[in-house]
């Protein structure tokens, strides 16, 4: 996201209404005031986000103010992301938001960080020595921004409960899957009332059964990447899916776009294959679509649960949703310093994790508030403009 003249110009008011929503969350002065310029730190041009230099962009003489912020300040990292979901929803809500549910990983060094280990890392592209979080992403046509996150703890870690003591991981925490923690963000995005119209992921959550079978009974449409071994159930009988793929005559397949990319639409051939059940109502539609490239031929594969009316343009445009949380996990990181907290406890990562995400959200609420007000100052413009001559 490129930071223009007009959005300087916004951060001011924009800034305080974010202070105003946070003071209540921060009984005493200090940390109110310091979870702000926490916020503005992460905002700023310096060049490495960590509590020394944001500690310095402060006017701080050391780290410790924003390390007691991170560690033994009385405050709720839950509560103040509560207030996040709250103003997501109020600036960028829409009836048929789409939840994305995704994961990064977070490169570290030392087996001392909470929930730490050698394990695979999109991020890294390979196994590396990382943290993984699971986030939960918020979209619609007006922007796109983080809203919940889970720091995923490996089951050897809650095995070692002295070690997990040592990184501060409450007794409490039971090893949760990476779906499930997926699962509880979703209900809880749900409980607070934010418009959900469907939820997309890629295969580590569509591949999870239960997960889907979940959204079902919650009836939350869904477009969720599977793999090309996933089996699914076609009548009475289950089969691959890339083996139902091969069902799809030529005349089924349709040239479409999932969103605009860099360098313009992201246009595929979709194929949609219904997946009727037994006693299925019949406003309801389970079906496998299939995205197969205009270069070589790659199929990528997604289940779907919808009401049966909906357009295969809708389904194709949730699919590219996804793409949406890995361009708020590049921005936050880039831009708002999401991986480069040098915090080791669960409760610092989950407090330096919430303030990065509002210091995202706030980015894209301003941006969008920006380019709403050109729309309508260009449509006074037009508006107000006399007829050419000769029209």
């Amino acid at each position: 996201m490129d930071i223009d003249e007009g959005m300087v110009r916004e951060w001011g008011g924009g800034l305080g209404v974010v202070a105003a929503r946070l003071s209540r969350h921060f009984v005493r002065e200090e940390p109110r005031q310091r979870a702000m310029a926490y916020i503005q730190g992460l905002l700023s041009d310096v060049p490495r986000k960590n509590g020394w230099q944001l500690a310095e962009q402060a006017g701080e003489g050391r780290p410790d103010g924003m390390q007691r912020l991170l560690s033994t300040s009385v405050w709720s990292a839950d509560a103040v992301r509560d207030e996040l979901q709250a103003y997501v929803v109020e600036t960028l809500g829409e009836p048929d938001g789409v939840l994305v549910v995704d994961e990064t990983g977070f490169l570290k060094q030392g087996v001392h960080s909470a929930g730490v280990k050698r394990q695979y890392s999109g991020t890294a592209g390979r196994v590396a020595n990382c943290q993984i979080g699971v986030f939960v992403a918020y979209g619609s046509r007006r922007g796109h921004a983080l809203l919940d996150r889970a720091l995923y703890i490996p089951r050897d870690w809650l095995d070692d409960r002295e070690r997990s003591r040592a990184a501060g991981i409450p007794e409490n925490v039971q090893f949760a899957t990476k779906p499930e923690l997926a699962r509880v963000m979703i209900e809880r995005a749900m409980a607070h009332g934010v418009p959900l119209g469907w939820v997309t992921g890629d295969t580590i959550y569509g591949g999870d059964r239960s997960l889907r079978l979940w959204l079902e009974e919650q009836h939350v449409p869904f477009v969720l990447a599977v793999a090309k071994d996933e089996p699914l159930w076609c009548g009475f009988r289950q089969i691959r899916a890339d083996e139902l793929v091969q069902t799809i005559p030529g005349s089924g397949w349709q040239r479409l776009s999932c969103g605009d990319g860099a360098k313009g639409p992201r246009l595929y051939d979709w194929g949609l294959m219904p997946l009727p059940r037994y006693m299925q109502p019949a406003n309801v539609l389970h079906a496998l679509l299939v995205r197969r490239s205009l270069t070589d031929g790659e199929l990528a594969y997604y289940v779907v649960f919808a009401p049966a009316d909906t357009p295969l343009q809708t389904l194709v445009v949730v699919a590219g949703q996804r793409w949406k949380v890995e361009e708020c996990f590049e921005l936050a990181k880039d831009e708002v310093g999401l991986d480069q907290y040098e915090v080791r406890q669960w409760t610092g990562w989950y407090r330096h994790i919430t303030l990065a995400m509002w210091a995202l959200a706030f980015l894209t609420v301003t941006r969008a508030q920006l380019v709403q007000a050109q729309a309508e100052k260009k449509a006074a413009a037009l508006v107000g403009r006399p007829a050419a001559l000769g029209v």
